[in-house]
């Protein structure tokens, strides 16, 4: 079969939702079947910078606002500290926070101020995806290709995103949040495997029990165009509980690489997890690294949140029934970057 023929065969293939039908040696070709199955490019115009933040219009925020009834907020963000969960890799680090100007130096008259004004000031210095952020449209590639078929190099050089930069979505990711508890719809009793309400480690979610867990918490779940959607696996519980442990990087439950058409189907904006790589970790093939990633942002448009805070938020949920909220989480925008922290906050 020649290259041309096997690439329009990917095409006409329906990708498989049963993780268990994956060839574990063969990632390449199940990221090119879902990422020509999958694509977006193109259905919001050759220009296009949002992706499927494109979904949340006017309406849909104005419905989204209309959620608000007891006033009740709720921070879905990790505390931005020098206690955080980076380790290194790939030069991140935890953020560095330095003080220029202290009470210690007001009250020792040294600053220079009249009429005995002082003040405080400082600095912090951290990567944009440290802790609680989302991943921009430029953050990942496809063979070569970013978001809407740009070729990388002319997206992001070394002047940062030159095109899909994150300040385009300053104003975008407001909307109607859905939070999705799937740790305590799948591990409601603790085992040898894992507490109650956490997943294992390495558990893949599929799009049947995306769909279950909507199903089991009501109407206030149901996920469609425009929302922006929450996924709790209880993989930060553990790290509040236990310590980080590998939480940057190591083994996770998340999302299974066969939920690329159930992210793509439901027209979602955005999707946020409390884990460090929102996939499942290790990834479902032999030799991979993110392949979700790989087909979401690039080819989707879909904008990525991870190690998001959602353990306030989800025992209000479970208390009260209700799922749904306005979520507010604009990025920094931060000209030409490839991801921002966020301090998110649902609001019921």
């Amino acid at each position: 079969m020649t290259s041309s023929a096997a690439a329009a065969s990917a095409a006409r293939t329906t990708p498989t939702e049963d993780p268990a039908a994956l060839d574990r040696t063969d990632p390449e070709r199940h990221i090119a079947e879902a990422a020509d199955a999958y694509r977006n490019w193109g259905r919001w115009g050759e220009d296009d910078r949002l992706g499927t933040l494109n979904f949340i219009g006017d309406a849909e925020r104005a419905r989204a606002a209309a959620l608000v009834r007891r006033g009740a907020t709720f921070s879905l963000s990790q505390p931005f500290d020098m206690n955080g969960p980076q380790q290194g890799w790939r030069r991140r680090t935890n953020p560095v926070h330095t003080m220029l100007d202290t009470g210690t130096d007001a009250a020792a008259g040294n600053q220079g101020f009249p009429h005995g004004i002082g003040g405080a000031d400082d600095v912090i210095a951290m990567p944009l995806q440290c802790s609680t952020q989302w991943d921009g449209l430029g953050h990942i590639f496809d063979r070569g290709l970013a978001w809407n078929g740009r070729p990388a190099g002319q997206v992001v050089t070394s002047d940062g995103d030159l095109v899909t930069g994150i300040e385009h979505a300053a104003s975008a990711i407001v909307g109607r949040g859905v939070l999705l508890d799937l740790g305590r719809f799948l591990w409601p009793e603790a085992t040898d495997d894992a507490s109650a309400g956490e997943l294992p480690d390495g558990y893949a979610i599929t799009a049947a029990e995306l769909d279950a867990c909507i199903e089991a918490q009501g109407a206030t779940s149901a996920v469609g165009r425009g929302d922006l959607v929450l996924v709790r696996t209880g993989r930060y519980a553990r790290a509040l509980r236990e310590g980080w442990n590998g939480y940057a990087g190591g083994p996770s439950a998340g999302l299974s690489f066969t939920t690329a058409g159930w992210l793509h189907r439901t027209e979602i904006a955005a999707i946020a997890t409390d884990t460090w790589g929102f996939e499942v970790r290790p990834n479902e093939f032999d030799d991979a690294f993110q392949p979700l990633h790989q087909v979401v942002i690039p080819n989707l448009g879909l904008t990525v949140g991870e190690m998001w805070d959602l353990e306030a938020l989800a025992a209000d949920c479970a208390a009260d029934g209700v799922y749904e909220f306005l979520l507010v989480a604009p990025p920094l925008p931060i000209t030409g970057a490839v991801g921002s922290p966020v301090n998110p906050v649902a609001l019921k």
